[in-house]
This record gives C-alpha cells, structure tokens and sequence, in this order.
C-alpha cells in the first residue's frame, strides 16, 4: 500500500529487456522498409557533380590555358589538344557506360514468377553441420554422442484440477507438446539434430558494393561466422505443418585422415559440406514478397524487392547490380580506371614538373582536388574490377562468395582443432586429401560452376571482346535459367567425389 491508502502500481517486470526488444524491432522494421527514391539516386546526383566538377578543372583549368598559350600554362599548344581528346574521349566512355548502367534494371523476380503461399517446412530442426555456430555444434555433437535413456511415461489417472495455478499436463495442446518437450528435444539429439527451438524468420543476408572486396569480405565472413545459416527457412505453426517425426539419418562415417592410417577421427574433424538442400521450394521461398524466388534470386532490403541473380546494391548507380547490369557495371568501372588513372597521372605529372623547373610556381587547388579525387577512385574502382573479375570467373557473386568464406572459415577452425599452429604440411596434406574426397570449396563445391573459368566469364560478359569494354547488346544471362553443377543432387546438396558422374571424377 502507498502511503496515501491507495494500491501501488506494480512495478514492470524485465523493463530494461523490454526497451531493448522494442528497440531492436523497430530497427528491424526500419530495415525491412525500402529506402525513399530520392535517397535511393542521391548518391547518382552527387556522382555526376563530380564528374562534371573533374571536367571542368581538367579541360577549363588545365588544357584551355595550355592551348591559349597563357604565361603559366603547364605545356604548350600541342600537349593541351592532345590531353584534351584524349581526356574527352575516356570521359566520354565512361558516361556513356554511366548512363546504361543506371536506366539499365537488374531484373526483378516479381516480373517473372506470382505470388503463391508459404511452403510447409516438413523438417523443423536442422542438422548439426548445417550451423555455423561453435555452441550449437559443440551441443550436437555432446546429444549425438551421449544419447539419454528413454523415461517412461507415468500412467497417472487424470484427477479434475480445482485451481487455476496447478498444472495439469492433460491440457497440453498437441503442437506445444512436440515442440516444447523434453521427449522431443532428446529425440532432436539422437538424429543428430541441435536441441533449440525453432529460430525466427531470419532477414536475407544483403551486400553492400564494399563486400567484394577480399579484406571487407573477410572481416565480415568472420564477423558473420557464428550465425544461423540467413538461408534457413522459417517455421511454419500450422496445423497442417504438423508431420510425424521422419526417420533417423543414418550417422555419417568418419574419414581418416592422412599419416594416421586408416585411423578414423571424429566428424569435429572431417569436412562435411553443408546439407542444406537449396533447390527445395521452402529453401527459396520470399516471406517478404510472397512468392518462389528463381535460382540465385536475393531479397534487397534497399530496394524492398527480390533482384535476379543479386549480387550487391551499389548506391554509385542508384539500385542492385545483378543478371541484367552485371556485364554493364563491369564496363563502367572499366572505363572509370582508366579515366582516373589518366586524369591522375598527367596532373601530377605536369604540376611536379612545373613544381621543380619554376621557382615561382604556385599549384592550383582545384587541380589537388581532382588529384585526390581521381587518386581515391583509382584505388577504390581497381580494387573492386578485380575482386569482380575473380568472382565472375568463380561463377560467384558477391553473396555467394561470403557464404564460401564462411565454408573456409570453418574449415579452418577444423584444421586447427587437428594440426598445431606451425604444422603448415600437414594442414596441406589434410586439405588436400579433402579436395580428392569433394572437390575444392568454391570451385567443384559451387553450384553454379560451369566447368572452367572461361566458360563462367563469358555466361556474364559475352563471347566476343567488344561486350566486355563497350555497353552496347544485351546480357546473355537472364537470371532465370542458371545449369546446376552435376556434383550437386536435385536439392542442390554438394556430393562427394565417388558420387559424380563417372566423367567429372
């Protein structure tokens, strides 16, 4: 009682864990929500700025006083109509790649497949090597292999309940017993399946232009490692999902491993490629929009939309770069390399050259501006060229490629669990004796591999030379028709070696 007579309100119980829950679903709700367009082609207003900002300093600044001949001009009349065509005509290039890579839409799934309802999701825990979590392989492993005994069930007569606080077991509903059991939980380890509750719906995992990167993409492979798997489906509650328990998994032979005979080791201590069966319907399934995605389709939460053959939303172009503008967005970064590095390499050229042949030389400051722009953008748009040219020859995009670091990651943590820190020769030994049992990680273990580097090259790129530096066509991938690797089932799982079509062992 108060002091004043009245009742006390009672206190909020869990009031700090509340804040942060509501917190943390109005941050998911934020994200879930598409950005505004003019956010959206912001950045493509301010790219432009600068284009005509570098234009303007190059040819009004640099080669118009050289032709006129002015007493402080860098070079003389020659120099400037040749640095001025040649400036004109890469400027002109990348524009015009510019231009086609951002009219130019990505593809979207809702033009080629209807909205149809959620799949029913049949198999409601996933197995233990399908985590990429330490804990929850660590908790497997330990159910799998310490199986408790049965208990029997108590045959008690039921007894009418008069109290609303006593318990009655009686009362359970169905759906809440085989979900919330010890039974069930106990039965979860003994197939070989992690005991935790069915997970919420997990957000698509999206890229961002940096990801491509081999250090970003690192860092957040690694950042990223002890996750749920973004692909696993959610949990349907229906009563229709409600399927009898399916039959155990036969439990997986340990493989031995090189120098140790042909003494097995534990499967803590084997490669074992993800199961996860891909292809499956509930594997593919959009909650946000409601409909089947095609093959290697992505949810963009920018763009509030799922984007054929997704590969990362670039905001220098203003949308997604993927199956359609892929080939269109690796010649406009082609052309932005060699428009900075020239813009880069003759300012600095003439101005340390007019530095060190005057001695009353004063540089120009819009010039040191367009030389850190140019110099900073010859950097970025090398690094990225090349981590795209690696991916588009490993039939990868910039998604693919983080779950393939996160494979490697794991892989890793095996090999140390194995080898000491300085054993280099027996990682390599039991790498390699991995490779003959599966295949290399991102290579034969990536399901859209085509066979050859060239082959992945020209289904992005095109077959003749001209489409790889001109925008002109259009691509040959359609980002809805993609060849699964033969080394991989129908449900898109990553088989071993003795299980290929005999021509591909």
């Amino acid at each position: 009682m108060a002091q004043n007579g009245t009742a006390a309100a009672p206190r909020p119980e869990g009031k700090c864990c509340g804040v942060v829950e509501e917190a943390r679903e109005k941050s998911a709700a934020r994200r879930s929500k598409p950005q505004p367009w003019i956010v959206l082609k912001l950045t493509v207003f301010i790219t432009l700025g600068i284009i005509g900002y570098a234009f303007y300093v190059y040819i009004g600044r640099l080669c118009v006083p050289m032709i006129r001949r002015d007493a402080d001009a860098l070079g003389g009349r020659g120099m400037g109509v040749g640095f001025l065509v040649v400036f004109a005509i890469l400027g002109l290039l990348m524009i015009w790649a510019y231009e086609k890579v951002v009219l130019t839409p990505p593809g979207y799934a809702r033009d080629h497949v209807h909205k149809s309802p959620a799949p029913i999701i049949r198999n409601a825990f996933p197995t233990w090597w399908d985590t990429e979590s330490e804990a929850e392989l660590a908790a497997a492993r330990y159910g799998a292999s310490h199986p408790p005994p049965e208990e029997p069930r108590p045959q008690s007569p039921r007894r009418p309940s008069h109290s609303r606080s006593e318990f009655n077991a009686s009362e359970i509903r169905p759906s809440e017993k085989r979900h919330g059991s010890a039974s069930s939980k106990r039965k979860a380890s003994q197939n070989g399946h992690a005991p935790h509750p069915p997970p919420p719906p997990a957000e698509e995992e999206s890229a961002d232009i940096a990801d491509a990167l081999p250090p970003v993409a690192a860092i957040r492979a690694k950042t990223t490692a002890d996750r749920s798997p973004a692909s696993r489906p959610q949990h349907s509650r229906s009563p229709s999902a409600q399927q009898p328990p399916s039959e155990p998994e036969p439990p997986m032979q340990p493989q031995p491993l090189p120098g140790t005979g042909e003494e097995p080791k534990p499967m803590m201590f084997t490669r074992k490629p993800p199961s996860t069966p891909i292809m499956l319907p509930e594997y593919r399934y959009c909650h946000k929009d409601g409909f089947q995605k095609p093959m290697r389709a992505h949810h963009c939460r920018a763009c509030g939309t799922c984007v054929l053959k997704y590969d990362h939303h670039c905001p220098w172009i203003g949308q997604c770069v993927g199956a359609r503008n892929h080939r269109l967005f690796m010649i406009f970064v082609w052309w932005v390399i060699w428009f900075t590095a020239w813009t880069f390499s003759t300012l600095v050229g003439l101005n340390a050259r007019a530095a060190s042949s005057r001695s009353s030389f004063e540089i120009d400051g819009q010039q040191v501006a367009v030389m850190a722009f140019s110099g900073l953008f010859l950097l970025f748009a090398t690094a990225l060229f090349v981590s795209h040219i690696d991916l588009i020859c490993n039939a990868q995009t910039t998604v693919e490629s983080l779950g393939v670091r996160r494979m490697r990651e794991r892989e890793q943590r095996v090999l140390r669990r194995i080898h000491p820190w300085w054993d280099f020769r027996g990682k390599r030994a039991t790498k390699a004796q991995w490779d003959a049992e599966w295949g290399r990680i991102g290579k034969e273990g990536n399901p859209w591999w085509l066979g050859s580097e060239r082959r992945n090259w020209e289904a992005t790129m095109g077959a003749a030379w001209w489409m790889w530096i001109l925008p002109i066509g259009r691509s040959p991938d359609d980002g809805v028709n993609y060849e699964l690797n033969p080394r991989f089932d129908r449900e898109g799982r990553w088989r071993p070696r003795k299980e290929w079509p005999r021509e591909l062992r």
